[in-house]
Order: C-alpha cells, then sequence, then structure tokens
C-alpha cells in the first residue's frame, strides 16, 4: 500500500487490525507515513515521495460524503479529511490497537524498523490530543448534498411535458457519531452511505422505487424509521413535488436525543424557505420512536403508505424490534423499502443476516387480514468509488410488505 497524492479516508483505507501480520513491513510503514502525512504534514524521516499524478474517479453523487472529490487540490482534500471528526476518531482507534498490537507482530525486519513504526504512530495520535478536546467533541460539519433527479419524459397536469433533470440540493449538518463506544444509538449523528446510494436510487429512478403520482396519489403518508440527519426524507421532501406529488406527509423519526434534536435542525434548514412561501404544500417534520416499545400518538397516529430506511441495524435484536414497529406502522396495501449495509468486517460483521431471518414469511405481528411482514424482494447493489466507510462491502435493497 502506497501513499498517494490524493489523500484517502482512514476509514476506507487503514487495514483490518487483525490482519497486520499479513503485510509487508514496508506496507505497514507506508500507512503510518499516510496517516503522518495528512495529520501532521511537516517533513518526516520516512523516506515516503507522494505521486504528482491525478487518478478521477467517478462517484454516483456530488455528496461531498467521500472525501475523493475530483474538484479539490490534494491539499484541500487533506484539510477536509483532516478537519473531519469521524475519520480523526477512526484513526485514533486505529492507532490505538496498533501500538498495543505492534510488540507482538512479525512482520518487521528489525527492531530498528519496528520501533520506527511505533514512534510514527505515537506521533500522529499525540498530535490528536495537542488540540482543544472540547472542541474536537463538539466537531460538526454542514455540507451541500447535490444529485440529478431523472424527470424523464412525463405528463403532469401542474407542469405538462417535461424532459429536464432538476438538481436536488440537501444541506446537512454531521456531528461525530461514536463518542461512547458502548452506546452505538448515536450513529444517526453521521450521514451513511446507504443513505447516499438510496436517494441517489430516488433520483436516477424513481418509478423503481414506485415515487410516481399515479401510484402515491397527491396526499401519501411517508415516514423514516431510523432517519438519522434526515437525508432521505429531506430528499423525497424536495423530490416529490417535481414527480406531481404535490402534498406529502413525511414523517422523520429516529431515537437518540442528540440525533433528534439533529435532524430537526436539518429539515428547518432544508424547508424553512419554502414552509413560509407555500406551509400547505408540504409537511415534513422530526418524531422520536423507540421501535422496541413505540409510542405512536400523534404524529405517528395513522398508518403509513410508505415506510423507508436505511442503515439501522446495529445489533441481532435491532431487526426484530424494526419488523413488529413497522408491522403497526405499515398500512395493508403499503410497502416498507428498507437499504441495508453488509459489513465484513469489524464489530458489525454479520448483523445484516438478522434481516432475512427477521422478515421471513412466518414470525411477527399479524395485520387483521392475518398477513405477516415479509420480504417480497430483494436487490444487491456494489459500493460506488467515493461512498461510503471502509467497512462497508456493499447494499442491499429488500422491498417488504405484507403476505
Amino acid at each position: 500500500m502506497s501513499p498517494a497524492r490524493r489523500p484517502l479516508p482512514p476509514s476506507s483505507s487503514l487495514p483490518p487490525l487483525r490482519s497486520l501480520n499479513e503485510l509487508s513491513e514496508s506496507s505497514i510503514l507506508a500507512v503510518l507515513g499516510s496517516l503522518h502525512a495528512l495529520y501532521c504534514p511537516l517533513p518526516t524521516s520516512l523516506a515516503f515521495q507522494t505521486s504528482s499524478a491525478r487518478k478521477d474517479l467517478p462517484v454516483a453523487a456530488d455528496s461531498g460524503y467521500a472525501s475523493d472529490n475530483d474538484e479539490s487540490t490534494g491539499d484541500e482534500e487533506g484539510f477536509e479529511l483532516r478537519d473531519d471528526p469521524y475519520e480523526r476518531a477512526f484513526a485514533e482507534r486505529w492507532l490505538t490497537g496498533f501500538l498495543g498490537r505492534a510488540e507482538e507482530l512479525t512482520c518487521f525486519d528489525s527492531e530498528e524498523s519496528q520501533q520506527r513504526a511505533i514512534d510514527k504512530a505515537s506521533c500522529v495520535l499525540a498530535s490528536f490530543f495537542s488540540q482543544d478536546e472540547e472542541d474536537i467533541e463538539d466537531a460538526e460539519i454542514t455540507r451541500d448534498y447535490h444529485f440529478t433527479l431523472n424527470l424523464g419524459s412525463r405528463t403532469t397536469e401542474e407542469h405538462g411535458t417535461s424532459t429536464d433533470n432538476q438538481t436536488i440540493t440537501v444541506q446537512l449538518t454531521d456531528g461525530l457519531a461514536g463518542r461512547d463506544n458502548t452506546d452505538h444509538t448515536d450513529v444517526g449523528l453521521q450521514s451513511w452511505g446507504a443513505a447516499f446510494v438510496f436517494t441517489e436510487l430516488m433520483c436516477t429512478a424513481p418509478t423503481r422505487l414506485n415515487f410516481a403520482k399515479n401510484i402515491l396519489g397527491s396526499t401519501p403518508r411517508i415516514i423514516e424509521l431510523g432517519a438519522g440527519t434526515g437525508l432521505v426524507s429531506i430528499a423525497l421532501g424536495k423530490i416529490l413535488p417535481h414527480l406531481g406529488v404535490s402534498s406529502p406527509t413525511i414523517i422523520a423519526t429516529d431515537f437518540h436525543p442528540t440525533v433528534l434534536s439533529n435532524l430537526q435542525a436539518n429539515i428547518a434548514k432544508n424547508f424553512l424557505e419554502l414552509e413560509d412561501k407555500n406551509p400547505a404544500s408540504l409537511s415534513i417534520q422530526a418524531a422520536p420512536l423507540n421501535w422496541e416499545t413505540p409510542d405512536l400518538s400523534a404524529p405517528l397516529e395513522k398508518q403509513a403508505d410508505v415506510l423507508v430506511a436505511t442503515d439501522v441495524i446495529y445489533d441481532p435484536e435491532h431487526a426484530v424490534w424494526l419488523r413488529d414497529c413497522a408491522a403497526r406502522m405499515l398500512k395493508p396495501d403499503g410497502v416498507f423499502w428498507l437499504m441495508l449495509t453488509v459489513r465484513t468486517t469489524g464489530k458489525f460483521k454479520g448483523i445484516s443476516g438478522t434481516v432475512r431471518a427477521s422478515f421471513n414469511g412466518r414470525d411477527g405481528l399479524r395485520n387483521p387480514h392475518g398477513r405477516v411482514l415479509t420480504i417480497l424482494d430483494e436487490e444487491r447493489f456494489a459500493r460506488p468509488k467515493g461512498i461510503g466507510r471502509g467497512d462497508e462491502s456493499e447494499y442491499r435493497l429488500f422491498r417488504i410488505g405484507w403476505a
């Protein structure tokens, strides 16, 4: 693994700690050299030089989610990555793990090279703690995410025939998730790859998801479960009016109080101007929801035409809670779109398999017609270049309904 001029996110470039002995000494030193160049941009004692070649990588959407932004220079990308609280926290955890294993690694040719690696890792780690810890703890990043809505050739009463595309811009504030390693429920402070993949799909092929006026009507009720930063719900609020769905009700739900507060703020910053101009055209709001013990009082007292969730399974019991909560919230003719992130490494490895086991068509709450929620269709999506974190191998989209 050799360092490149374009800095790579630590979350997608650092090797798994358990595989360090499978790497060569030069590979490990190169990894540490890249981290040092990113977080300590000063001349190093290691003989690594960056390449001046530029490699442009296509991305699925101009989201700003990954740091491989082709319009930025290497230095600009380095500044963005250096200030990214998630990437810094990921690098800090990796370096801590590396230092705990370094003396037991057998891949070093000499004690001198081993000590050089330890010194390099310690130097980068020490640079993190030389900053104001309170500033890091409270770090937030606000970005604009841009998607191209494919309107195709369509006819609506409001707009007539249109073949134009429309740019959908969503402004989100991401916080620093994972501050407490024992509490995974704050992951919604971060925007994750599955939400971007699903939003891109909504924009490029909305009818593929039945997002069309002839199917939804003008006033559908859509509820997002585990909305996190609100990307999907906010994007839907901006997409649907262009598709002739003029007055949707969209409710973005989450459980963690800090996540919910950030979600409400993101909704407000994206729709304040729109609501001032035409408050009756769109209803979008945030609401608390605990899947294990759901409180379905207002605004969740009515069942939804569509449920949506992206990357919300982080524990074996989550899929069961999600299934039974969705069963209470979905209309008999409704559809539940669930986009799952498949992780093949780390503490969430294998968790994705609990979805298929839970929505098996036999278990769970039954509706008045004796039906249960089950997976009706499944589609796999490769992780696009420039999207997602290092432990995300692919995404699976489930169409779930009553059967």
